[in-house]
C-alpha cells in the first residue's frame, strides 16, 4: 500500500532563495553561465573593449573633462549596473548625450577640465544615482514612459547638432568662445573663417573619412579606433604638432582612482535641476535600448530594477572618478551581434579596458585632438535618426510637435529645460486628448446582420425621431466632464425632437466624483426638460462608483440597462405610440410591434403603404 505523503511546507531557506534575486539580480542569471556562454561572452567583452575605447576618451572631451575619465566611467559603472540590472545585454558607460548634458550644466559653475570642474561633475554623478536608486527602490519603473519616444528623438537630433558644433574650433584649428550658446559659436565661427587652419582641417577631415570608409566596407572593424590610428599617422606625416595641431597626451596608467564627491547643501541646490534631468534621460535611453534588444533576445525587462541598477553604476561612479553613465546604443548593438549570452560580456569588456589601459594608455600622446574631433562629429551624425524623424513626422502630427519643440529647445534653451519641455508638452498633449473623449452617434445599419449599430459619419444612416443614440469614448474625470456636459448639450440642441439619449458606456472605462456629480445634474436637467437619459454596457467599476455617489437613483435605475440589444428594447416600448405610428423611419426591429407597424392588426395596411411610399426597407422584425 503506497503512503500518502502529504506536500513540504516551505521552509525560510526556500523564502530566502525565492527573495535574493530581488535584491542580487545576478543569481537569476548566473545558472545559465557554462562554458558556452563564457567562451562567448569573452569575445563579446574585448569586442566592447576595442570599441569603447576611442568613445570614452571623446565623450570626455564632450563633457569637458580629461580623457581618461571616460575610460573611468566605462569600467567600475559598467560592472556594476551589468549585476544589478535587468538586461542581459545592456552596456553601459559614457554616452554622447548625458556627456553634453553634463558639460551643459556644470561649465556654467566652473572651468572645463579644471579640479573644480571634476569635483562638481563627480557630486552631480553620485547626486543622480541617488535619484536613479531611489526611484527603482520606489518600483515607479513607469515614469520612465512619460519620457516619449519623440522626446528622445528630437533631443538627441538637438543633441547631435551641438555635438557638431562644440567641435567646430578644434575641427578647423580656430579659437572659440567656451560655453557659447548655439548661435554664438556659429557668429563666432563664421567670423573666423580667413583664420582655419589647413593641416588641422586636413587630419580632422581624413579621420572623418578614413571612420565612414571603414564602417561601409569593413562594418564589423573597429572602426573609430583605426580611424584615429589613422588620423595620428596623418598627423605625424604632415607635421601636424608643428602646424598648430594641438595632442592629447598621454593618460595615466592607472585603475580608476578613489574620489570622495562633496556634498553641501549650496551645492546640492546648484546640481539638483542637472541631476534630474541627466537622471530621467539616462534612465529614458537605458530602459529603451534595453527594451529594444529584449524584443530580438525574447526577455522580459524589469524597468525598476534597471532604474536600480543605473543608480548603483553612477553612485559607484561617483566614488571612483567615473562621470555620469547610462545605456549605449552602439556598445549594447555591438555585444548582442557578437554573440552576447548574460551580463557577464559587460563585465568582461570592462575588465578589459582597464588592461588595455594599463598597456596601451602612453600612446595616446600621439593622438591628435583633431583626429578626436572627426571622430565625434562623425559619434554626433549616428545619433540622428532619421527613419525614426520620418516616421513620427508622417505618423502623428501632435508627436511631431513634440519632437520639433524638444528638438529646437536643446539647441536654443538649456538642455535640462529641453527634456522637461518635451516631457511636459507631452503630458499636455495626452490631458488633452483625454479630456476630450468624443461622442459617436450611432445608428442600426439595416444591411448588417442582426441591424448593428455604426457610425452615421462613416455611413449615412436614418435615425430614430424619438431616440438618440450615443457611443462616448472616453472616461468621466473631472478634467473631462466640462467638455462632456458641453458637448451634450450641444447635440441635444441639434436634434431637439429626439427626447430620449441612450449612451452606450462600453468605452467609459472610469468615473470619478467630478465626473458622478456632472451625470448627477445632467440627469436631473434632463428630467426637468421632459427628457430621458438612459446607459447601457457600463463597466461594474463605473455602476458601483454610480452607486456610492447615489448618481444611479437619479438617473432611475430601469433606464440603466446591461447591453444595447435590452436597451433597445426596453426604451423603444417607452417611445411615444402616437409619433411611432406615423413614423416613417422603423429603424429598429422592435418597431415591427408598434402602432402603424407590419404586425400592428388593423392598421398594418396603411402602414405599410405609408412605409413603401417613404422608400423604407428592411423592417423584416428580426432581433436585434
Amino acid at each position: 500500500m503506497e503512503r500518502c505523503e502529504l506536500p513540504r511546507r516551505p521552509t525560510s531557506l526556500d523564502a530566502l532563495k525565492k527573495t535574493l534575486p530581488r535584491f542580487l539580480p545576478f543569481l537569476g542569471w548566473w545558472p545559465r553561465v557554462n562554458r558556452r556562454t563564457l567562451s562567448a561572452d569573452l569575445w563579446a567583452g574585448l569586442t566592447g573593449a576595442v570599441i569603447v575605447l576611442p568613445q570614452g576618451v571623446a565623450f570626455a572631451a564632450i563633457a569637458g573633462l580629461p580623457p581618461q575619465y571616460g575610460l573611468y566611467a566605462a569600467m567600475a559603472p559598467v560592472i556594476v549596473a551589468a549585476l544589478f540590472g535587468s538586461s542581459w545585454h545592456l552596456i553601459s558607460g559614457p554616452t554622447t548625450a548625458i556627456s553634453l548634458v553634463v558639460y551643459a550644466n556644470v561649465s556654467q559653475l566652473a572651468l572645463p577640465g579644471s579640479p573644480d570642474y571634476i569635483r562638481l561633475v563627480l557630486a552631480l554623478t553620485a547626486l543622480c544615482g541617488l535619484v536613479q536608486f531611489g526611484l527603482g527602490l520606489a518600483r515607479l519603473g513607469g515614469v520612465v514612459n512619460f519620457v516619449s519616444h519623440s522626446v528622445v528623438t528630437g533631443f538627441t537630433a538637438g543633441a547631435a547638432i551641438l555635438i557638431a558644433t562644440s567641435q567646430l574650433g578644434h575641427f578647423f584649428g580656430v579659437t572659440l568662445p567656451r560655453g557659447g550658446s548655439f548661435l554664438e559659436t556659429w557668429f563666432a565661427f563664421l567670423g573666423q573663417l580667413p583664420a582655419i587652419n589647413g593641416t588641422v582641417a586636413l587630419i580632422a577631415g581624413s579621420t572623418l573619412v578614413l571612420a565612414i570608409l571603414l564602417r561601409r566596407l569593413w562594418p564589423r572593424s573597429p572602426a573609430l579606433l583605426l580611424a584615429l590610428v589613422g588620423g595620428s599617422l596623418v598627423c605625424q606625416l604632415v607635421d601636424g604638432a608643428g602646424h598648430g595641431a594641438k595632442l592629447v597626451g598621454a593618460l595615466p596608467s592607472s585603475l580608476p582612482p578613489l574620489s570622495l564627491p562633496e556634498f553641501d547643501l549650496g551645492t546640492f541646490r546648484v546640481l539638483f535641476p542637472g541631476a534630474l534631468a541627466v537622471a530621467m534621460l539616462g534612465l529614458a535611453e537605458a530602459v529603451s535600448i534595453a527594451r529594444a534588444v529584449a524584443v530580438r533576445s525574447e526577455q522580459t525587462i524589469d524597468n525598476s530594477q534597471e532604474f536600480i541598477g543605473q543608480g548603483l553604476a553612477n553612485l559607484v561612479g561617483g566614488f571612483l572618478s567615473g562621470y555620469a553613465s547610462s545605456g549605449s546604443f552602439t556598445r549594447t548593438g555591438v555585444n548582442f551581434d557578437a554573440g552576447a549570452k548574460t551580463p557577464l560580456a559587460a563585465v568582461f569588456s570592462a575588465l578589459f579596458l582597464a588592461a588595455v589601459v594599463l598597456l596601451v594608455a602612453p600612446a595616446t600622446a600621439y593622438l591628435p585632438i583633431p583626429a578626436m574631433a572627426g571622430v565625434i562629429v562623425l559619434v554626433a551624425a549616428g545619433l540622428v535618426n532619421g527613419k525614426a524623424i520620418r516616421h513620427i513626422l508622417h505618423t502623428d502630427r501632435s508627436e511631431a510637435g513634440v519632437l520639433g519643440a524638444t528638438f529646437l529647445a536643446t539647441l536654443f534653451v538649456a538642455l535640462e529645460f529641453a527634456i522637461y519641455a518635451g516631457v511636459m508638452l507631452s503630458l499636455l498633449l495626452y490631458l488633452r486628448r483625454t479630456s476630450h473623449p468624443h461622442f459617436i452617434t450611432l445608428a442600426p445599419n439595416p444591411d448588417s446582420a442582426h441591424r448593428a449599430l455604426t457610425n452615421v459619419r462613416r455611413k449615412p444612416l436614418a435615425e430614430c425621431p424619438q431616440l438618440k443614440i450615443l457611443r462616448l469614448d472616453g472616461s468621466i474625470f473631472f478634467g473631462a466632464v466640462n467638455h462632456i456636459a458641453e458637448e451634450l448639450h450641444r447635440l441635444v440642441a441639434r436634434s431637439p425632437e429626439q427626447c430620449h439619449i441612450l449612451i452606450l458606456g462600453s468605452g467609459i472605462n472610469f468615473i470619478d466624483a467630478g465626473g458622478c456629480h456632472m451625470l448627477f445634474h445632467e440627469a436631473g436637467a434632463m428630467k426637468l426638460s421632459g427628457r430621458e437619459i438612459f446607459f447601457c454596457s457600463l463597466k461594474r467599476e463605473v455602476l458601483e462608483l454610480l452607486e456610492r455617489g447615489g448618481c444611479l437613483d437619479r438617473i432611475g435605475r430601469q433606464n440603466v440597462f446591461p447591453d444595447k440589444e435590452s436597451a433597445i428594447a426596453g426604451i423603444v416600448e417607452r417611445l411615444d405610440p402616437e409619433r411611432c405610428a406615423c413614423c416613417p423611419a422603423r429603424v429598429f426591429a422592435e418597431c415591427a410591434t408598434r402602432p402603424g407597424g407590419w404586425a400592428a392588426g388593423s392598421g398594418a395596411g396603411r402602414s405599410r403603404s405609408r412605409e413603401g411610399s417613404a422608400g423604407t426597407a428592411g423592417t423584416t422584425g428580426e432581433p436585434d
